[in-house]
């Protein structure tokens, strides 16, 4: 084919590979690629998640069997929702371009069966980013999202609410403020192994900044190992002994502290909703368009809401 023909593309792919594209997509988002939250596959559309509950159930001993307090039994559900990503290229804008670099300069080409590859995972990586800020701070309302934590959390009346401060945090600030996070933390869930404090990327970045020194809070002018500014390395951070995880897609003004086992996300990696193809419209109806098609479905649910605090 000479070099001014359109490129064609000799398969379409729709191959048994889809399963990784789509757990790329789905899964390759910071909040889940780095174990923030629990994860569980294979949802078709809903999970549902027994809540146990018991009182003081300690009584005095007798010789008959007296009940000492009552279990009660609730509820929360993981519901997913279907999202798609519908594309639509055409070829002859790929041709000067991308296949130009991939091919060299031969006079016959043809789309090398590894386009598929470089499209879908551009796709892949679109989505994950979308699904990292739909996690936090998605809203039902919005197209291709689901509500977020925040919202469901605003929402439960059993959620220990933290006011955020006036004006917003800052460097001089920022420790005070997760101190107030770690205050509100329930007794029963302080030293669990699990405990993590969410914060979003603007608060990470004011801590470090805190940390490297001239701050307040009594951090000194050289701050970290005396150190000044160069003391973090993108390693981890704590506070008070409790892992801080920098949440990317969270609400930058943002917090929450919880443990890792009382978030979940749920996605349908292998059900009969996930899809991942390209075609190729040549031979469909003479077009030289590329369609790009992915479907999934994905949502989130926490366990126990007295469990959380939120700082928003």
């Amino acid at each position: 084919m000479p070099f001014g023909s359109n490129p064609a593309i000799t398969t379409t792919y729709a191959g048994e590979f889809a399963g990784k594209y789509l757990a790329a997509a789905l899964l390759s988002a910071p909040t889940l690629e780095q174990g923030g939250v629990s994860i569980l596959p294979n949802v078709a559309y809903k999970q549902v998640m027994q809540k146990v509950a018991t009182g003081n159930i300690v009584a005095n001993a007798t010789c008959d069997f007296t009940a000492s307090g009552t279990v009660t039994l609730t509820e929360r559900v993981l519901t997913t929702e279907e999202f798609q990503v519908n594309l639509q290229l055409c070829k002859l804008d790929l041709a000067q371009s991308w296949q130009s670099a991939s091919m060299g300069y031969s006079a016959f080409k043809t789309l090398p069966k590894t386009f598929s590859d470089f499209l879908i995972a551009h796709v892949a990586a679109k989505v994950a980013a979308k699904i990292e800020t739909t996690i936090w701070a998605g809203t039902n309302a919005t197209a291709g999202e689901f509500d977020g934590f925040r919202a469901l959390m605003l929402a439960d009346a059993d959620v220990i609410d933290v006011v955020k401060v006036v004006g917003g945090i800052t460097a001089a600030n920022v420790v005070t403020e997760i101190g107030r996070v770690v205050d509100a933390i329930p007794a029963s869930l302080y030293g669990n192994e699990g405990l993590r404090i969410y914060a979003s990327q603007a608060i990470v970045k004011s801590y470090v900044r805190a940390l490297g020194g001239f701050g307040a809070s009594g951090l000194g002018a050289n701050g970290t190992n005396a150190q000044g500014t160069q003391w973090y390395t993108n390693g981890s951070l704590s506070y008070d002994g409790i892992p801080i995880f920098m949440a990317n897609g969270m609400t930058a003004t943002d917090m929450v502290a919880t443990t890792v086992d009382n978030l979940y996300f749920g996605c349908g990696l292998l059900n009969d909703n996930s899809l991942v193809k390209t075609i190729d419209l040549a031979d469909i109806d003479g077009s030289n368009n590329l369609r790009v098609i992915l479907r999934y479905n994905a949502g989130i649910q926490y366990g126990i809401g007295s469990d959380i605090v939120l700082y928003s």
